[in-house]
C-alpha cells in the first residue's frame, strides 16, 4: 500500500518496476516523460486505463525545460491566419490559469514600448493584434480578472515597469497580458505526479526499445536490467527523439535560445519588456522577469539539421541577435559579460520539406506506423492537454480500449487550490512567499513532512529555495541524482556559479532520502 499516492521516489520506482517485469497487464504503455507523455499519462489513468510511463532520462530532461515558461494565448497563430490553432490555444491556456492549474499558471504582463524606431504602422499592427487577443480571451471564456484587458499606457507607467528601457523619444506602451508559468518542468512534475495519483506507473531511467503495437523493451538505465512488456496501446511521445521509436517519422527540429540574467541587469522589471523583431511581422523578443531573482531573454527560432543532442547549446550568433534585438529598446547597452547563463531546446516541428522554421505550422499529428506504434509528433506546450486527448481518443478507437471519456478539462493538478480564486491564501502563514508560487497548496505539506534540519532555511545564500525543497524533490517529486534536483526541480542550474555553491548541499540530501 503506497503511503502517499501522489510521491514519486526511488521506493515507488523500484516496485512499479518490479510489477511490470512480473508481467502486469496494461492498456497503455506511453514512451517519453516530456509534457505531452505526461499529459498521455495522466489522460489514461483519470480514464481508468492501466498505464506506464518510461522516460530514458528524467522528467522534463528535453524540450519541455527549456521553453520560454509561456502559456501563449495564440495571438502569433491569428497573426499568420492560423486561427484553429490560436482557438485552441486560448481555450488551453484559460483551462490551465482557471481549472488544472492556476497555481503555476499566472498572468504575465508584457509591454511593448512606443520608441521612435516603431513607425505608424507596425503600431497600429501591434495595438490590433492586443485587441484580437482579447477577442481571444473572451471567446475562450477567460474572465479580464484572470487576464486582464490590453490598452495603452504612458511613459512614466513603462519605465515603472521596464526600468531600463529606452526613455529619448519615448512615447508610452501597449500592455497586454499572457500566461506564464513559474516554471516549465514544475508543470511536467505536477502532472505526473497527479498521473500517479490516479494510479499511472511513472519510470524515469528507463529506456524503452524495440516498440511494437503491443509490446515494447524496457531497460532500467541504473541497473541495465532489461524486460518486454506488453500493452494494448503503445504511445510515441519521444518529442524531437520519436524518430528514435519509429524510424519512419519526418521531424525538422528548430532551436529556440534563451539568456539568463540577474534581474538587476533590467532593474528587476515587474513585466515583460516585448520588443518587435525589425523587419519580421509578427515575431518579438522578450524580456521576461522570472523566479530565482531572473531575467529571461528569448526567443530564437533557427534549423537545428543533424543528429539530436540530449543538451543543445546556443550558437553565438543567437546570443548576438539576441542582445542587439533588445539593446535597440534599453537605455542601457547589455553586453555578454552581463550574460550569467543560457539554455537552448529544440522544437519538434512537423517536416513540411521547405521554409523557414519559424513559419513551420506547430500543429501536432498524430500517426500509426505500420508496427502499430502510435506517435503524436508536432504541437506546442500550450496545448499539451488537448494532444492528450486527441491521441489518446485515438489509441481508444483503434484499441477498442474500454474507457471512460475524458477528464482533465476539470481536473486540478497537484497543488492546485480547492479555491482557484486564492491560489496565495491559506497555504501556510509565515511560509516564503517563493515557497507557495513554486507549491501553491502544496507548500505547507513541503514543509511538514522535510524531516532535515532547518526546512525552511535557503539552499545557499541568497538563493530563495529551501532545504525541505531539496528533500521534498526526493521524497515526492521522483528526483533520484544531483542533477534531477538542481537542473530540473528547482533551476538553480542555469547559473553554473549557484550550482556549484548547491552541489554539495544536493548531493549530502540525495546521500541521505535517496
Amino acid at each position: 500500500m503506497i503511503a502517499d499516492p501522489t510521491a514519486l521516489n526511488a521506493a515507488r520506482r523500484a516496485a512499479d518496476l518490479a510489477a511490470l517485469a512480473e508481467g502486469e497487464p496494461l492498456d497503455v504503455v506511453v514512451i517519453g516523460g516530456g509534457i505531452t507523455g505526461a499529459g498521455i499519462a495522466l489522460d489514461a489513468a483519470s480514464r481508468g486505463l492501466r498505464v506506464a510511463l518510461v522516460e530514458k532520462h528524467d522528467l522534463a530532461f528535453g524540450t519541455s525545460r527549456w521553453s520560454s515558461k509561456l502559456v501563449h494565448g495564440g495571438l502569433r497563430y491569428l497573426a499568420t491566419g492560423n486561427v484553429g490553432i490560436a482557438r485552441r490555444s486560448a481555450l488551453e491556456r484559460g483551462i490551465l490559469m482557471s481549472r488544472n492549474a492556476p497555481h503555476l499558471v499566472r498572468a504575465m504582463p508584457q509591454v511593448v514600448p512606443l520608441l521612435p524606431s516603431m513607425g505608424r504602422g507596425k503600431r497600429a499592427l501591434v495595438r490590433a493584434g492586443f485587441l484580437a487577443g482579447d477577442a481571444l480571451r473572451m471567446l475562450a471564456g477567460t474572465s479580464s480578472s484572470t487576464l486582464p484587458r490590453s490598452r495603452r499606457i504612458g511613459a512614466d507607467r513603462v519605465v515603472q515597469m521596464a526600468p531600463t528601457v529606452r526613455r529619448d523619444g519615448l512615447d508610452g506602451g501597449l500592455l497586454a497580458y499572457d500566461g506564464q508559468l513559474i516554471d516549465d518542468a514544475r508543470l511536467v512534475t505536477a502532472v505526473a505526479r497527479t498521473a500517479a495519483q490516479h494510479g499511472a506507473r511513472v519510470l524515469t531511467y528507463v529506456a524503452a526499445s524495440h516498440a511494437t503495437g503491443t509490446s515494447v523493451r524496457l531497460t532500467d538505465r541504473r541497473t541495465g536490467q532489461s524486460f518486454d512488456v506488453s500493452a494494448r496501446a503503445v504511445i510515441n511521445a519521444a518529442g524531437v527523439w520519436a524518430a528514435e521509436i519509429d524510424g519512419l517519422l519526418r521531424l525538422r527540429p528548430s532551436r529556440g535560445t534563451h539568456l539568463v540574467f540577474d534581474a538587476a541587469a533590467f532593474g528587476n522589471p515587474t513585466a515583460a519588456l516585448t520588443i518587435p523583431i525589425p523587419g519580421e511581422l509578427n515575431r518579438f523578443v522578450f524580456a521576461m522577469p522570472e523566479q530565482l531573482g531572473r531575467v529571461y531573454l528569448g526567443l530564437t527560432d533557427e534549423a537545428a539539421p543533424g543528429p539530436i543532442p540530449e543538451v543543445p547549446t546556443p550558437s553565438a550568433d543567437e546570443v548576438t541577435f539576441l542582445l542587439d534585438t533588445v539593446n535597440t529598446a534599453l537605455g542601457v547597452a547589455l553586453g555578454p559579460a552581463d550574460v550569467i547563463g543560457a539554455y537552448a531546446g529544440l522544437r519538434p516541428l512537423i517536416d513540411t520539406g521547405e521554409g523557414r522554421t519559424a513559419d513551420v505550422s506547430r500543429e501536432h499529428a498524430v500517426v500509426e506506423s505500420a508496427s502499430g506504434v502510435i506517435s503524436v509528433i508536432g504541437g506546442k506546450l500550450t496545448e499539451y492537454r488537448y494532444m492528450a486527448q486527441d491521441v489518446l481518443d485515438r489509441a481508444v478507437g483503434l484499441r477498442r480500449l474500454r474507457a471512460a471519456k475524458c477528464r482533465t478539462h476539470n481536473l486540478p493538478l497537484i497543488g492546485a487550490p480547492a479555491n482557484p480564486g486564492a491560489v496565495d491564501a491559506g497555504a501556510g502563514a509565515g511560509l516564503p512567499a517563493s515557497l507557495v508560487q513554486r507549491y501553491g497548496a502544496e507548500a505547507a505539506k513541503v514543509v511538514a513532512t522535510a524531516a532535515c534540519k532547518r526546512p525552511t532555511e535557503p539552499v545557499a545564500e541568497g538563493i530563495d529555495v529551501t532545504r525541505a525543497e531539496f528533500e521534498y524533490a526526493i521524497t515526492h517529486e521522483g528526483a533520484l541524482d544531483v542533477s534531477d534536483i538542481v537542473d530540473r526541480r528547482t533551476r538553480i542550474g542555469l547559473v553554473e556559479s549557484d550550482r556549484e555553491r548547491v552541489l554539495a548541499v544536493a548531493e549530502e540530501f540525495v546521500a541521505r532520502f535517496g
